[in-house]
């Protein structure tokens, strides 16, 4: 009988599409799922961000996918760290080929799984240190340490753009993997709920969702329509 490969995953909240993150997990973890891989998540005890009733698993739907959930303290930043810390040592001791760390953060605890001999990646989502919400005090800290220990220790480190690729070249003479998120295609449907609501038809106006923060380029969103 063919040996299955067994990834241990985590980085992301929860099993859910709270965040781009957690997307590209469940998206990733599927698909490798469907190709034979044995999945196991590691997830954030807690619930999603816009309900518990949001909290939805298909155990028959995924059947090579197991979900478990790691101690977590509650507390701004700290329930990223305690439970990437806790998920990095249950990783360490399990059976497992591959564990798969997702951003920066995260890989502050490569190390453990390292010393049992698990084969580590890091995908890295973006430059999470110098994001505006961490790049002031010791979470910027923590999560540019994390970046260290992934391009020093990792077995191989992904990244999304041929920035981010540059940024690891330079700074720490590190090769890495470009892969780009993929998008999935869905049948077009007409807008007709934003046409009741606000009177907007085709070619109209522009819809962007991200949060409101500088890194996004929102502003540089208006500036252009203003031109249009």
């Amino acid at each position: 009988m063919e040996e299955r490969l067994k990834v241990a995953v985590f980085g992301h909240k929860r099993w859910s599409r709270e965040g781009g993150i957690e997307i590209v997990v469940k998206e990733l973890c599927i698909r490798m799922a469907q190709k034979g891989c044995q999945i196991t998540c590691y997830n954030r005890l807690g619930h999603h961000v816009s309900g518990i009733e949001y909290d939805v698993f298909d155990k028959n739907e995924y059947v090579r996918i197991c979900q478990k959930f790691v101690p977590t303290i509650e507390g701004k930043g700290l329930a990223a760290v305690s439970s990437s810390f806790f998920a990095a040592l249950y990783s360490a001791f399990g059976k497992y080929d591959v564990v798969h760390f997702h951003a920066e953060g995260p890989s502050a605890f490569l190390w453990i799984p390292k010393l049992f001999g698990k084969r580590c990646i890091v995908t890295i989502h973006g430059i999470d240190w110098a994001r505006d919400k961490w790049k002031h005090g010791f979470g910027s800290r923590y999560i540019k340490f994390g970046e260290y220990i992934a391009a020093k220790y990792a077995d191989e480190v992904i990244v999304l753009s041929e920035k981010v690729q540059k940024y690891f070249k330079k700074f720490y003479d590190r090769d890495t993997v470009l892969i780009p998120n993929g998008v999935m295609t869905h049948e077009n449907r007409k807008a007709n709920l934003i046409t009741q609501k606000f009177g907007l038809h085709k070619d109209e106006y522009i819809c962007a969702l991200s949060r409101l923060t500088e890194e996004k380029g929102i502003h540089f969103l208006i500036e252009a329509y203003k031109e249009l």
